[in-house]
């Protein structure tokens, strides 16, 4: 792999989580470092303010087990795919900005979000989603069902337009669904997983 190192021999590496896809640090390496990351599967940097090799987790056990290695269109900076042990942040959090390391699916999680906040807040005559909620688990199953059934109808139509407007109605039911047993989307994605072969 060509890389072009800077004037002092370093390259910058981001690291992000080869699952969540969460940018968990940034680091140097020089050609040493790379070199042993490769080696050894395990992330290694250059400390600038220690100026030696530095193997993410040596002190703390927090590995950064690599996944995939890339460079960019330039060949001046490193994208690292890792599996983290534990993590990242030396201040015991998930990345270097604070934040936990957790999936994001984007809107679905955006909207997770909502459904739960809406919930809790119990506001029944300005939220649908707390009105549902406050008629019981029936309820909010019953309607999953009743989507399910106008999605299915919809498919077999020939209305594009209808068929997603239903379609978003499902998945969103199903969302509040969801919640109401205590689970979320990471749920489904862990079974999914378990299944996968």
């Amino acid at each position: 792999m060509e890389i072009k190192y800077d004037n002092n021999g370093l390259v910058p590496a981001i690291i992000q989580d080869a699952t969540t896809k969460n940018v968990l640090m940034l680091g140097y390496m020089n050609e040493e470092a790379y070199k042993k990351t490769i080696e050894t599967k395990k992330v290694t940097f250059f400390s600038r303010s220690k100026q030696r090799l530095w193997t993410k987790g040596e002190e703390s056990g927090n590995f950064l087990n690599l996944v995939e290695l890339k460079n960019d269109c330039d060949n001046d900076s490193l994208l690292i795919q890792v599996n983290p042990a534990g993590p990242t942040c030396h201040k015991g959090t998930g990345n270097c900005w604070g934040e936990d390391n957790t999936p994001n699916y984007g809107f679905f999680s955006t909207l997770e979000a909502i459904i739960a906040e809406r919930v809790a807040n119990k506001d029944t005559a300005k939220s649908y989603v707390a009105s549902l909620f406050s008629k019981g688990i029936n309820k909010v199953a019953q309607k999953v069902g009743e989507e399910a059934v106008e999605t299915v109808i919809e498919a077999m139509d020939n209305n594009d337009e209808l068929f997603l407007y239903e379609s978003a109605d499902l998945l969103f039911h199903y969302l509040m669904l969801l919640q109401a047993k205590g689970f979320t989307l990471r749920d489904i994605e862990a079974e999914l997983k378990g299944r996968h072969k």
